[in-house]
């Protein structure tokens, strides 16, 4: 399979002409439109190589963090940052590699994190993160930099603004929830820019959901109290609600993300509420095969589920969301 950054590297050395690679792009839209569209492609891993690349370089990184970390601390973060960037110019860059290019991304940054902040403190130490995620999306456009910056980005503000102001520690979930709010706007927009997914943008939107369901899921669902030791028929009954919501909201933007971060709360919210009526052995067995059997048949039926709830949608907004197929 032929990659976006393939077809731009094939452009960029005059093998392929601008005109034939958009051609290409469009005929690869309209299949995606067809027969899978929806279906949340991203390249992970491209070959067993991959999985070599990574442990090798795993331990080289450890060699050279631990060597240099002799002499100070910090000089390890940096040794491991220098050395993520010399490894990524050949293992990303010039080959393309998927796993690889995701560690690489994360020890860069990492690296860079710990050494700052041992230096200077955590604030300094993510505005390093958040500058060294911008140059390392310029260079090798990774998908998954972009999240690991609003990552960076997001934990710098958050500390800066509690260390700065204490009583706001109180407020920590909602720093958390509006934190996903901004993530999730952000991801919304990416996909807007590329609704067939056909390009590099929609895997940015892609790692960007996944961050983002878990700052929106977890405030949520502890104010309503799922977690408590004495959460009962309301809390279950809210979660239920809750996670429905939700998946409306996932079959629309064609994003599963949200689903997966809240499953975890409706199955404890509702295996504790069997227990409590009696089923203490089988709780949790019975609530898992209810809720995987109900996803299950919306994999199967995701298509026709998702053109239904797109259908009820204003047009404007339906135009800027992945194309549904229709039932």
């Amino acid at each position: 399979m032929i990659s976006d950054d393939e077809l731009d590297s094939a452009v960029t050395a005059g093998v392929l002409d601008a005109s034939i690679a958009a051609a290409l792009r469009a005929h690869v839209a309209a299949l995606h439109r067809s027969s899978g569209a929806d279906e949340e492609h991203f390249r992970l891993v491209t070959g067993f190589n991959d999985v070599f690349v990574v442990i090798a370089s795993a331990l080289l990184l450890v060699s050279v963090g631990w060597i240099a970390g002799v002499f100070a601390p910090w000089a390890g973060g940096v040794a491991v940052c220098a050395a993520s960037w010399v490894l990524a110019e050949f293992f990303v860059r010039r080959r393309r590699m998927a796993l690889p290019a995701i560690v690489l991304l994360c020890t860069f940054v990492g690296a860079a994190f710990y050494a700052v902040e041992l230096l200077a403190g955590a604030a300094a130490a993510s505005a390093v993160g958040v500058a060294g995620a911008w140059l390392h999306w310029r260079r090798f456009q990774v998908p998954v930099t972009v999240a690991a910056g609003a990552g960076v980005l997001l934990f710098g503000l958050a500390f800066a603004l509690v260390d700065g102001v204490p009583a706001a520690g109180e407020w920590l979930g909602l720093i958390v929830f509006l934190s996903g709010v901004a993530v999730f706007a952000l991801a919304v927009r990416w996909d807007a820019s590329d609704p067939a997914r056909t390009t590099r943008r929609a895997d940015v939107a892609f790692w960007l959901h996944l961050l983002a369901a878990p700052l929106l899921v977890h405030p949520v669902f502890a104010v309503v109290g799922v977690m408590s030791e004495n959460a009962g028929p309301v809390q279950a009954a809210v979660a239920a609600l809750l996670y429905l919501a939700i998946g409306a909201v996932s079959l629309a933007l064609d994003r599963r993300a949200l689903m997966v971060s809240a499953l975890g709360y409706v199955l404890f919210a509702f295996s504790s509420l069997l227990q409590q009526h009696g089923f203490v052995t089988l709780g949790f067995a019975l609530t898992a095969l209810a809720i995987g059997s109900g996803l299950l048949l919306l994999s199967a039926l995701w298509q026709k589920a998702r053109a239904v709830t797109v259908s009820v949608l204003p047009e404007g907004l339906r135009l800027r969301l992945a194309p549904a197929r229709a039932p």
